[in-house]
């Protein structure tokens, strides 16, 4: 029953955000900012999606810093109050935490922006981090206040962007 309600959960949260990605965003993220002074950046945006990961600014849990998967390569460890940019081909991929029961499938689409959160759950001897996706005005509006992911907590370096990295353009 909880398995079904989750999937109803996410295949509602599927389609507000492929409803809504067809309307021009007003509010511009931290991130897309930085994006629009890099030209190349822009060109390369139309062939690639735009995968926001963040997590909420919380003092339970924050000395933890799960890990973030996108089709079993470790893309980076998430901080508390942070955020970064994966940009991937579009396509389908899966993503998730250190909890492999629970994870995100999203088809994605070039020139889209995706929002993915990660929020801790308690576990018998620490806690660990799922993956919920959740609708472009919602994450863009969370994403706001947090700030980017250092450079050290990123592994895949190709499709990463985070303070002080440069991705795949």
């Amino acid at each position: 029953m909880r398995n079904l309600i989750f999937k109803a959960l996410l295949s509602l949260a599927s389609l507000t955000s492929f409803a809504f990605a067809q309307q021009p965003q007003s509010a511009t993220t931290p991130a897309a900012t930085t994006q629009a002074e890099n030209t190349s950046a822009d060109q390369s945006k139309d062939s690639q999606a735009n995968v926001y990961v963040y997590r909420y600014k919380q003092f339970v849990g924050s000395a933890l810093s799960p890990s973030v998967y996108c089709d079993d390569t470790e893309l980076a460890r998430m901080d508390n109050g942070k955020f970064f940019v994966a940009k991937l081909t579009p396509g389908k991929h899966v993503f998730r935490s250190n909890d492999k029961q629970a994870g995100v499938d999203v088809d994605l689409k070039a020139g889209q922006d995706y929002y993915v959160r990660v929020e801790l759950a308690t576990g018998f001897m620490k806690g660990h981090g799922r993956l919920l996706l959740v609708a472009p005005e919602q994450g863009s509006y969370e994403i706001k206040k947090l700030k980017q992911l250092d450079a050290d907590k990123v592994k895949d370096r190709q499709h990463v962007n985070a303070a002080g990295v440069a991705g795949s353009n």
